[in-house]
């Protein structure tokens, strides 16, 4: 075994210890949590190695950039994170199983078109931008609930849960209040709908334990699993 190879199973077990652990102090079984591996600042030397480390699900945050990832790693679910224009729509559902990032109905609209002209169901999460911070995307929750009933009508697609973005801050329990609030929500429509929504996305490498403690079924982790490494 390589030392790129070592340190990234350090990290990796450090990090699943801390999700294993923020599971059990929630009462929840760990094995509900998906670490989903951010592969933004991974050397493309780490993207074949995740598979035979125990990573099956990654991340990226831009349609070409996660197609690229993509080849070196063809057997992981691939998952898009990060903000999705309209015109990259088909780019997206041609290399993702699951977007993260569907912050409008214009958008919603446009994957439903897409979806059907490929003859696809595109699994998606809804991004609330629970915090109401204006540099983030995303519905409103007054916003999502208003367009609800318009979410549920459009075809080829299967909403499959929330996400949401914390407010950047050095204290992981910023974190809580928007992590708990989208939780309720997603409770709420779930309620109110019967739709499972059984996926809330929520946490990052810097509130990944605060994410898990209120109910995050996907966690977001980048740094933490590959800051440091550093290919031969």
């Amino acid at each position: 075994m390589t030392q790129l190879e070592q340190r990234l199973r350090r990290n990796i077990a450090e990090v699943s210890g801390h999700i294993a652990a923020a599971a059990v102090r929630a009462g929840r079984s760990p094995g509900d949590v998906t670490l989903v591996a951010v592969t933004k600042s991974a050397p493309d030397a780490v993207i074949p190695l995740l598979a035979g480390c125990g990573l099956d699900n990654l991340g990226e945050s831009r349609p070409q950039r996660l197609a690229e990832r993509q080849r070196l790693a063809p057997d992981a679910r691939w998952h898009l994170i990060g903000h999705l224009q309209r015109n990259k729509v088909r780019d997206a559902l041609a290399a993702a199983e699951l977007i993260h990032s569907v912050d409008s109905l214009r958008l919603l609209e446009r994957i439903s078109q897409v979806a059907g002209e490929l003859g696809h169901t595109a699994r998606l999460l809804l991004e609330v931008n629970i915090s109401g911070e204006a540099a983030k995307h995303g519905f409103s929750p007054d916003e999502l609930r208003a367009h609800w009933a318009d979410c549920q009508r459009i075809p080829h697609v299967e909403l499959a849960g929330l996400m949401t973005m914390a407010p950047l801050s050095d204290d992981p329990e910023t974190a809580r209040p928007p992590f708990r609030g989208l939780r309720e929500l997603r409770d709420e429509l779930r309620a109110a709908t019967g739709l499972p929504l059984s996926e809330l996305s929520m946490g990052m490498s810097g509130d990944y334990e605060i994410g898990v403690e209120e109910g995050a079924t996907l966690v977001r982790v980048g740094s933490a699993l590959f800051e440091g490494l550093e290919t031969p």
